[in-house]
């Protein structure tokens, strides 16, 4: 996948996206490459079972960590596991010198301890839009992963990221659900990557499974902020916290027939352009 990743030649304004599963993508702009949440290891599998949940993948990841030597930035949204996996980390500050880590402020310290210098780790606070160089720039945009979750300073433990390549718009949501100034925050987008497996009192309460938006939600929140193309993530990794994209697909065609979308294969590529 790498070969393919680095010999993909883009014109003028155009973004390719590669799907690495669960929610992870590798973004290539011009020459730039954005590496998000990507959980490229069996870190959960092996660390988060439970007498009532099995983490078991379904695919492994098309990519390893040890060829994103040419990452310019790797963003995470969150901590948990299979947004910010230590492992993949971890390898990524042993093969990468020049990678710049873009996380909540109230992850620094977290993304630290898998072994990324602290000068490499920029921590960004809420609703401010900071240039990475020229043509890219992210906003964090606060999550509500069921809730919201802040630290002792105010700052959100869950973000979402908006990200500007050029003249094109991406948000990544990471995890979280639909809340009272989610869509203005997100007026202008043209892609949106929005997870849809859902959550329920079984997930939540009995295994202690946080959500998500479902797919319903997805779609009103794309057709909210007019997004060009909407992306469903978090549904095809695993199977004790999936859900069949065909329900996806039905809501879409039912709720919101004219809305673009795409579903992604793992390690399948797609070249947006408006």
């Amino acid at each position: 996948m790498k070969k393919r990743v680095l010999e993909t030649a883009l014109a003028k304004g155009q973004v390719a996206l590669y799907y690495l599963g669960q929610v992870g993508f590798l973004v290539k702009w011009q020459e730039k490459y954005l590496l998000i949440d990507g959980y490229l290891s069996d870190y959960v599998d092996k660390n988060c079972c439970s007498e009532l949940v099995h983490w078991v993948r379904k695919y492994p990841a098309p990519i390893k960590a040890e060829e994103l030597d040419f990452v310019d930035y790797v963003l995470c949204t969150h901590t948990h596991y299979d947004h910010a996996d230590p492992e993949t980390l971890a390898i990524l500050a042993r093969v990468n010198s020049k990678a710049k880590y873009i996380v909540s402020a109230a992850n620094v310290d977290t993304i630290s301890a898998y072994g990324i210098k602290k000068c490499d780790i920029l921590g960004l606070c809420t609703d401010k839009e900071t240039v990475l160089e020229e043509g890219i720039a992210v906003t964090a945009i606060p999550a509500a992963h069921e809730v919201f979750h802040r630290d002792e300073n105010g700052d959100y433990a869950e973000v979402g990221f908006r990200i500007s390549l050029g003249d094109v718009t991406l948000f990544h949501a990471g995890d979280g659900c639909p809340y009272t100034g989610l869509a203005e925050r997100l007026t202008g987008c043209d892609v949106l990557m929005l997870p849809i497996n859902g959550r329920d009192y079984y997930r939540t309460v009995v295994c202690d499974i946080i959500g998500c938006f479902d797919s319903r939600e997805a779609v009103l929140l794309a057709g909210e902020v007019g997004a060009k193309l909407l992306i469903p993530t978090h549904f095809d990794l695993y199977d004790c916290n999936g859900v069949n994209p065909a329900h996806f697909v039905d809501v879409l065609k039912t709720t919101n027939p004219d809305q673009s979308f795409h579903i992604f294969a793992p390690g399948e590529r797609y070249i947006f352009a408006k």
